[in-house]
């Protein structure tokens, strides 16, 4: 935590005591899917709160049924049902855990190395960051961690388009050697974002598909942060093509920072009783009106288009920056959910580097947020989604001189 004291925020920019605005990279906590104060949003939740603020999840509310029929229209075919008494993406990430134990009778969950699914103590038992567990000893049996579609970090130290997709195929050997035997779900980021932007290869999520298949697994999709156009698509799933059997949302759901979550489930991942995982602030009417909001700005292919417009204005800016900083390793990214990998001569992760460089970015105008909570070596570009062509290059001209003050 800083000292900054933050005081107002309109669109991109978060304002501080001394009325300084700074381009805010990191979309609040990512969930500023729309900015800050969007009208649209703001409107909605004044708006319900005259009517009904909240009640019982257990009665008939508008607002929330409109949201679980929209939701499940908007995902892929094979999503049948909505789930929104979960109150955040933990939540809902457990919740989706639970309908596939439920649904196929086994137990252990399958997550990557880098996974960050959330905070809970089941969540932080499924992470794949050593750091989130050490300090807890009661943590909940059944997790096994598989390593990520890293391509510019093969584990397996294979290059792409030769490598057979090993990410995939060893996840056989996982299971027969280090499983229970008894596998109910993979947990997978569309993009792993707080592992570091990891973006993975043409034809992972169809191999990955065809293996949960096989094993009769459930392959429950993260898209906390990936969903709700992110990527320039509505959900992560169309860009990568994969039906999964199950999604979570969160995050920027809420728009401008209504605290709302859901999940999405097929068919066979319906039979849990919905007093089995509820929670009181889920269902909350106020969030349900902002995301009803918040669908109708971002379900636009206009919107969308802009959203992949200044997502590739930026990728090219950073391509270009790479050329002249050897610090920065690989550049990549979907939309607008971008990662710049700050490496040593040795091509090695410079997590201090990449820590110093988010410090110091909000002395040119910047909030950004370095991946792994700070222990990782990936700078997170993840801005609202309401970004200009103008502001993309704004972000660009300011990383430059980030890059030229900190990086001779």
């Amino acid at each position: 935590m800083t000292d900054q004291r933050m005081v107002r925020g309109e669109g991109v920019y978060l304002y501080d005591q001394d009325g300084r605005a700074y381009l805010d990279c990191g979309a609040g906590t990512f969930n500023m899917s729309l900015g800050y104060q969007h009208p649209a949003v703001v409107q909605a939740i004044k708006d319900q709160a005259d009517q009904l603020i909240d009640t019982a999840a257990r009665f008939q509310t508008d607002p929330v049924n409109k949201l679980a029929r929209r939701l499940v229209d908007l995902a892929p075919s094979r999503i049948t049902k909505a789930h929104l008494n979960v109150s955040s993406g933990s939540t809902a990430n457990e919740g989706a855990i639970k309908m596939a134990q439920h649904a196929t009778g086994k137990r252990d969950v399958v997550t990557t190395f880098r996974a960050h699914v959330g905070q809970t103590m089941w969540m932080l038992s499924l992470s794949g960051n050593a750091f989130r567990k050490q300090p807890f000893p009661m943590l909940v049996p059944g997790s096994l961690q598989v390593p990520d579609p890293y391509c510019f970090r093969c584990f397996y130290a294979q290059e792409p388009g030769s490598c057979r997709m090993m990410c995939v195929d060893r996840i056989n050997d996982f299971l027969e050697y280090a499983s229970s035997g008894n596998v109910a779900a993979i947990l997978v980021e569309a993009i792993s974002g707080n592992g570091g932007n990891i973006v993975p290869p043409p034809g992972y999520f169809q191999q990955l598909r065809s293996l949960c298949d096989e094993h009769g697994i459930m392959l429950i999709l993260d898209e906390i942060q990936t969903g709700i156009g992110r990527t320039g698509r509505m959900f992560a799933a169309e860009h990568f093509g994969v039906e999964p059997d199950a999604m979570t949302l969160g995050k920027g759901l809420g728009g401008s920072g209504a605290a709302v979550a859901a999940i999405l489930a097929s068919e066979p991942m319906t039979g849990l009783a919905a007093t089995e995982h509820s929670f009181t602030y889920g269902t909350n009417l106020m969030a349900s009106a902002a995301a009803l909001a918040t669908l109708d700005v971002i379900d636009d292919e206009a919107f969308l288009a802009n959203v992949r417009a200044t997502g590739a204005r930026i990728m090219e800016r950073l391509a270009l920056l790479q050329t002249a900083f050897p610090v920065i390793g690989d550049v990549r990214g979907v939309g607008l959910m971008i990662g710049i990998e700050i490496v040593g001569t040795d091509r090695s992760p410079n997590v201090e580097l990449a820590n110093l460089l988010a410090e110091k970015a909000m002395e040119h105008g910047l909030i950004i947020r370095p991946s792994r909570s700070g222990k990782g070596n990936v700078l997170k570009i993840k801005p609202p989604l309401v970004l200009t062509l103008a502001e993309a290059d704004l972000i660009c001209d300011r990383l430059e001189q980030l890059f030229r003050a900190h990086c001779r």
